[in-house]
Order: C-alpha cells, then structure tokens, then sequence
C-alpha cells in the first residue's frame, strides 16, 4: 500500500520538537498540532507518494536496528494514526 500526505498538513522541526499542524483548521488551537517523535518524523518524510509500506519499513529496520515485525506494527499503528487526524491517504 502507498500513502501521500494530505496538502492540508504542515511539517515542522522546531528546535528539538518535530509537529504536524493542519491548516484547515485553526492553528492556534492546540489540539490541532501533533508533536512527533523521532521515529515519527523519519516515517513522515519517508512517505512520498511513491515507497510502498514494505519500503519504508525496511527503512527504519535499517536505521533504527529494530526487527521487521516491530517495525512493521509500530509503522502500520502510526499510518493509522495519522489516517485518523486526516493526515495521509491512499494513493
């Protein structure tokens, strides 16, 4: 499965914090902006429209020296995730 991001999310590195803020709704609105971890961050930019699922998780096997089920679940979960804050959709 391939996802690209939704253009209604913006990404930023702020400092040592990495966040996702949609601007279709208010900014100012705390709840409104999701503060990513590491892992999430290098997830989000490996999404490009075009790695399937399988590619991107090989990618963070690699570089985070963890085992392809774990990348495989944590990635899945996090791709849910952002499905539910509208952030990504199938391509």
């Amino acid at each position: 499965m391939i996802y690209e991001k939704d253009e209604s999310m913006v990404f930023r590195k702020i400092e040592d914090e990495t966040i996702l803020v949609p601007i279709r709704n208010k900014a100012g609105d705390l709840q409104n902006i999701f503060v990513l971890n590491e892992v999430g961050a290098r997830i989000w930019e490996l999404i490009d429209g075009e790695s399937d699922i399988n590619k991107i998780s090989s990618t963070i096997c690699a570089e985070y020296d963890i085992t392809s089920e774990e990348a495989e679940r944590d990635l899945m979960d996090f791709i849910e995730d952002l499905k539910s804050i509208e952030a990504l959709k199938e391509k």
